[in-house]
C-alpha cells in the first residue's frame, strides 16, 4: 500500500538524526564503521535518487553477518559496552539502507533513541545532557514527519509540536527521576577503551606528574561547608607508594600486606572538623582524594590501611562523596617491624654519591630533625628549578644525576629523591601522589581541583608522632604551595600547551571567565543535584518527604502522582476544541451533523466530510430544504482554505 511507504521529507529527517545522535561516538568507535555509516548514507541517498536499487535480502544477510563479526575481530570479545554500541551503529547504519516502509521509520527512531542513551554511560556531563535534548527533538520530529501525509511539508508547527510532546512529557520524568526506585544493577557495563583523565597512577616516574602541568581537565570539584582553608593546607591525598621497583614507586598491594597490617588504626583527632562534599571525574582507579585525616559514610566508601579512601571499582563515571576531615594527633604512632622494613627498602647498589652525602650529612648533626631541615635547606639553597621542562636522566642512578647534575625537575623529581635520601639515612617514608591547592569559584563558593594542580609529596615517620607530611618542592618553590602552579611557572611556555582550546587559557578576558565560572557553577549543581541522586540520596529524601518508608505509601505516592499528572494531561489532550476555536465551515458541519442525525443519517466512522455530504444529498428529496445548504456547504469545503476539515 502506498500509505504505508515512508514519506520523502521523514526520509531526511531520519538519516541527519540518526548521524547525529551517532555522532560522539565516533570518536571511540574504529574508523571503519565511521566509513559504514558514510557508505550507507550515500547508498540510501541514491536510492532516493533512484541511482541504486535496494541491495538482496541476501547481500543484506551477508552485510550484517560480516560487520557483527569485524566488530568482534576489532574488541577481540562480544562483550562490552563498546562492542555493544558499535554493533548497534553497525545496525543503525545497515537499517537506513532498507527503511522504506513507516514501520522501518519507527525501528530507527526506535534505534537512535537507544544510542543516545548509550552516550550517558560514558559520560554524564551538563554538555552531554543538552546534547542529548536536542537529539531525542530530531528523533521526536522523524516520528511527526513519518505520519505526515504524503508531499506534506514539514515546517515550524510541526517543530513547535516536537517541542510541546517533550514539555507533556517532563512532568512524568521529574516523577520517576524522583520517585522510581533507584535498583543496582544485577550486572556491570566493562569498558575497555575509556580512559581516565587523571593521570594519576598506582606507579610514579620522573616525569608523570610533569605532563599533568599542560592539562586544564577538572580532576573534581568541592564544597565546603564553611571557608574553604587556605591554598596551602589543601593536599588532597589520593595514593600511597611505598614500593621501588625498576626505577619507579609503586603502591602496595592489599594482598601483599600480612593479614595482621590490613587493620584500619583509627588515630585520636582533635580541633575543628571541616565537613566538605566532593564531586570527582571518572578516574578509571578506584582511589578517591581527600584532606588528612579524612572519614566518609557516603556509600560504598571505605577507609585503608594508609588512611585513604577508596572503592571498591575503578570509576567510570562521574562519582559524588561527603568527607568530614580533622587533624589527628598522631598518625601510625607505633610502627610494626614489617612495615619499618617496608618504609625503608631501597636497592643498596644504587646512588653510591647521594649514600655518600647522606652519611656526611648524618655526622655533622645531632638528630632526625636536624637532618631533615639540613636537606631541606640544601635544596632551598643550591640552584634546584622547579620546571615544567626537566632535561632526560636515563641513568639508573637517577638521584645522583638529579641532586648533583641536573638539578631541575617538578615536583615527583623532589619527592622521589626526597625518600631515598630518607631512607638511606633509615627513616621510614614514603611518596604521597594526590593534587594541591584548587581554583576558588566565587560565584558557588566551591574549589576546582584541575590536572596541573597534580602534586607529589612526601610522608616520614618520626618516633612517637607517627606519619608527618613534609612537602620537598616547597622549599625549591614556595610559591607553588602558596599560589598556585600557575604562579610557580609564570614564565613557562609549556603550561597548559594540552589544553590550548580550554576556557582557562583565556580567563584573562573578563566576558569569557565569567561566563566559565558561571557554566563551572551550574556543572556543580547538575552533577551534585542530578548525577549524584542516587539510591541514598533518594532514601533520604523520601524520608524527609514521609518520615518512615512503608511499601504500601511509597505505591500509593508512585501511583497517585501517575494519576495526578496523567488524568489532567490525558483530559487536554483528549478534550473537544471549543467551539470559539472552530472555523465557520466546522461549525456549519457540526450543525448539519446534529440535523441529518435527528433524521436517522448518521456519518460513518472515518468517513469523510465531502463523501458523507454527497451521500446524505443522494438520499434527501429534490424538494428538501436541507438540499440547498448542502451545496452551499459542499462549495465552501472544496474550496482551498486553511484549515480544511477535509
Amino acid at each position: 500500500m502506498t500509505s504505508s511507504l515512508l514519506p520523502r521529507q521523514a526520509l531526511w529527517w531520519l538519516i541527519g538524526s540518526q548521524l547525529y545522535v551517532a555522532l560522539p561516538h565516533f570518536s571511540r568507535v574504529p574508523l571503519w564503521i565511521l566509513a559504514v555509516y558514510a557508505g550507507a548514507a550515500l547508498w540510501r541517498l541514491q536510492m532516493y535518487r533512484h541511482r541504486a536499487d535496494m541491495p538482496h535480502k541476501l547481500v543484506r544477510l551477508m552485510l550484517g553477518l560480516g560487520l557483527g563479526g569485524s566488530v568482534i575481530v576489532s574488541y577481540q570479545t562480544f562483550v562490552g559496552l563498546d562492542p555493544m554500541v558499535a554493533l548497534l551503529l553497525v545496525a543503525s547504519a545497515l537499517k537506513g539502507v532498507e527503511s522504506v516502509r513507516v514501520k522501518d521509520g519507527y525501528v530507527l527512531v526506535s534505534l537512535g533513541l537507544f544510542i543516545m542513551t548509550t552516550q550517558f554511560l560514558y559520560d554524564q556531563q551538563l554538555p552531554t545532557m543538552l546534547y542529548g535534548v536536542i537529539g531525542t527533538l530530531l528523533l521526536v520530529i522523524s516520528l511527526i514527519a513519518i505520519n505526515q501525509r504524503p508531499g506534506a511539508s514539514l515546517g515550524r508547527r510541526e517543530c513547535f509540536l516536537a517541542l510541546r510532546m517533550l514539555g507533556l512529557a517532563m512532568p512524568m520524568m521529574v516523577v520517576l527521576f524522583v520517585l522510581f526506585p533507584r535498583i543496582d544493577p544485577l550486572w556491570s557495563v566493562p569498558s575497555k577503551t575509556q580512559q581516565g583523565t587523571t593521570g594519576m597512577s598506582d606507579v610514579l616516574r620522573p616525569g608523570d606528574v610533569t605532563r599533568l602541568g599542560r592539562s586544564s581537565e577538572v580532576a573534581f570539584r568541592v564544597q565546603f561547608d564553611g571557608s574553604i582553608p587556605p591554598n596551602r593546607e589543601l593536599y588532597w591525598r589520593g595514593m600511597v607508594l611505598n614500593q621501588f621497583d625498576n626505577r619507579a614507586w609503586r603502591t602496595l598491594e592489599w594482598k601483599d600486606h600480612p593479614a595482621i597490617e590490613r587493620q584500619l588504626e583509627r588515630p585520636t583527632l582533635e580541633g575543628d572538623s571541616l565537613h566538605y562534599h566532593v564531586i570527582m571525574e571518572p578516574s578509571m582507579q578506584n582511589w578517591l582524594y581527600a584532606l588528612p585525616y579524612a572519614e566518609s559514610d557516603s556509600r560504598g566508601v571505605f577507609e585503608t590501611w594508609d588512611f585513604r579512601l577508596a572503592v571498591a571499582k575503578p570509576l567510570e563515571s562521574t562519582f559524588s562523596y561527603k568527607v568530614v576531615s580533622q587533624q589527628p594527633t598522631a598518625l601510625q604512632p607505633v610502627l610494626s617491624q614489617w612495615r619499618r622494613e617496608t618504609e625503608l627498602a631501597f636497592p643498596p647498589g644504587l646512588n653510591p654519591r647521594t649514600r655518600a652525602w647522606v652519611a656526611e650529612q648524618l655526622a655533622a648533626v645531632e638528630g632526625v630533625d636536624d637532618f631533615i631541615l639540613r636537606v631541606l635547606r640544601y635544596f632551598r639553597e643550591q640552584p634546584f628549578f622547579y620546571t615544567l621542562e626537566p632535561p632526560a636522566i636515563s641513568d639508573d642512578d637517577f638521584v645522583d644525576q638529579f641532586i648533583f647534575n641536573s638539578r631541575r625537575g617538578f615536583c615527583e623529581h623532589y619527592a622521589y629523591s626526597f625518600v631515598v635520601i630518607m631512607r638511606m639515612a633509615g627513616i621510614p617514608s614514603r611518596i604521597v601522589g594526590g593534587y594541591q591547592g584548587g581554583e576558588v569559584n566565587d560565584v558557588n563558593n566551591t574549589l576546582v581541583v584541575r590536572q596541573f594542580d597534580a602534586h607529589a609529596w612526601t610522608e616520614i615517620w618520626l618516633e612517637n608522632r607517627g606519619w608527618v607530611r613534609v612537602d620537598p618542592t616547597a622549599a625549591v618553590s614556595p610559591a607553588r604551595i602558596e599560589l598556585g602552579l600557575e604562579s610557580a611557572l609564570a614564565e613557562e611556555e609549556r603550561f597548559l600547551t594540552d589544553s590550548l582550546l580550554s576556557a582557562y587559557r583565556f580567563r584573562n578576558v573578563s566576558i569569557i571567565n565569567w561566563l566559565r565560572l558561571r557554566y563551572d557553577a551550574a556543572a556543580w549543581r547538575w552533577q551534585s543535584f542530578i548525577v549524584g541522586f542516587d539510591s541514598g540520596e533518594q532514601i533520604n529524601l523520601l524520608k524527609l518527604w514521609f518520615g518512615e518508608i512503608k511499601v504500601g505509601w511509597f505505591v500509593a505516592a508512585l501511583l497517585g502522582s501517575w494519576i495526578a499528572i496523567l488524568g489532567p494531561l490525558t483530559w487536554w489532550m483528549t478534550r473537544s476544541r471549543r467551539s470559539s476555536d472552530r472555523l465557520p465551515t466546522e461549525k456549519a458541519f457540526a450543525a448539519l451533523c446534529r440535523i441529518l442525525a435527528r433524521r436517522g443519517i448518521d456519518r460513518q466512522i472515518g468517513e469523510t466530510p465531502l463523501h458523507f455530504l454527497t451521500r446524505v444529498e443522494a438520499q434527501l428529496a429534490a424538494n428538501d430544504p436541507l438540499v440547498i445548504e448542502l451545496e452551499k456547504l459542499a462549495v465552501r469545503l472544496y474550496a482551498p482554505v486553511s484549515g480544511s476539515i477535509e
